[in-house]
């Protein structure tokens, strides 16, 4: 069995990426294969069950919370993956099972509580998958009483190779997605929680596509939301099979967030956030693809936290790709959809 988290704390910051991709194939083996239920079910596609049909007529009829676009299909449902405590391991089960939904995710018949009123939607990175990217955090959000979703975008859909496609194309799918949630859940608005790119796109969607009305809370680890360097996403490509071949014309995210892209320029013009959203960014000193690190934090303004994990465990050597793994981030994210029981995180020796 793979020890990801001595792989994680003993490997030099710099060399992560690269050494990924070698870890992934020692992890492999991990894996086994489960299915979800008839109402675990992954978004994109043409078939749907009856208890998606069901949850749908029972939305709320309150039309402020209604969503603008017309209920996308679902199809039939996708394999669930098992929870991992590491990266590797999670990718290294993606490459296997390019469609499968983190334990914990899109269950479409979960209804919000009175503690937990609002859905959490996972917003994966670039070249990254719902499953690599939230197969830890997916299943604790949802032990913690979450409803929570995670829908892949920015792909063809039949690799586990996702989010290098046109920005405003991915929000677009976001935007999607997230009437998808309300519809099925009878919320008015959603929580985002996003990592890299992840964090960075639903600003699109929030800015441009009607979003703030939609989303309270956007909590984003290691945005790019100041971009990157060409190095930085050369590391971040080599730490994917085949990531390397899609820096080029065939990644236009890619481009989009390298620093001073027109894209980000027109992104950030006019202020980074919005007064209706609250914003939470959770950045490491030791980001090998995002640098500057502090590239990561949005200007300062009211409703804006920016927050470094190092300033809770100062030896945490959490880089750019484990970030959602890393158990200082996990407490961020739960303090930030939570604030009223937040605690100071646990840093492990």
């Amino acid at each position: 069995m793979c020890n990801t988290r001595a792989w994680r704390t003993a490997r030099p910051r710099l060399l992560a990426a690269a050494l990924s991709g070698l870890a992934t194939a020692a992890c492999l083996g991990v894996a086994g294969t489960t299915t979800a239920g008839a109402t675990t079910v992954a978004y994109g596609s043409t078939a749907s069950t009856a208890s998606t049909a069901s949850t749908a007529s029972t939305a709320s009829t309150n039309k402020a919370d209604q969503p603008d676009q017309a209920e996308p299909t679902v199809p039939a449902a996708d394999p669930v993956g098992p929870p991992q405590d590491g990266f590797p391991a999670a990718l290294g089960y993606s490459l296997l099972h390019p469609t499968a939904v983190p334990a914990g995710a899109n269950d479409w018949s979960c209804r919000p509580s009175a503690a937990r009123p609002r859905p959490v939607v996972l917003v994966h990175g670039t070249f990254e998958n719902r499953y690599a990217n939230w197969a830890g955090l997916a299943p604790k959000l949802k032990q913690e009483g979450y409803c929570v979703f995670a829908l892949n975008y920015g792909g063809s859909g039949s690799g586990p190779v996702m989010a290098t496609g046109d920005i405003p194309a991915s929000a677009a799918q976001l935007a999607a997605f997230v009437d998808r949630v309300r519809t099925a859940t009878g919320a008015g608005r959603v929580d985002l929680v996003g990592h890299s790119q992840g964090g960075l796109m639903p600003r699109y969607y929030l800015k441009n596509l009607g979003g703030a009305a939609k989303t309270a809370h956007l909590v984003a680890l290691s945005p790019t939301n100041h971009g990157t360097s060409l190095w930085g996403l050369g590391l971040l490509a080599r730490s994917f099979p085949g990531g390397d071949a899609l820096t080029g014309a065939s990644c236009g995210a890619c481009a989009q967030q390298v620093t001073g892209s027109g894209f980000l320029t027109a992104l950030n013009e006019g202020g980074e956030s919005s007064p209706d959203v609250s914003f939470t960014v959770i950045a490491t000193r030791h980001d090998e693809v995002v640098t500057p690190y502090t590239s990561s934090f949005l200007a300062p303004a009211l409703g804006v936290v920016n927050q470094r994990v190092q300033d809770y465990c100062p030896l945490d050597l959490t880089g750019h790709t484990d970030i959602s793994y890393d158990a200082t981030a996990t407490r961020l994210v739960l303090n930030a959809l939570d604030p009223a029981h937040a605690r100071r995180p646990d840093c492990l020796p």
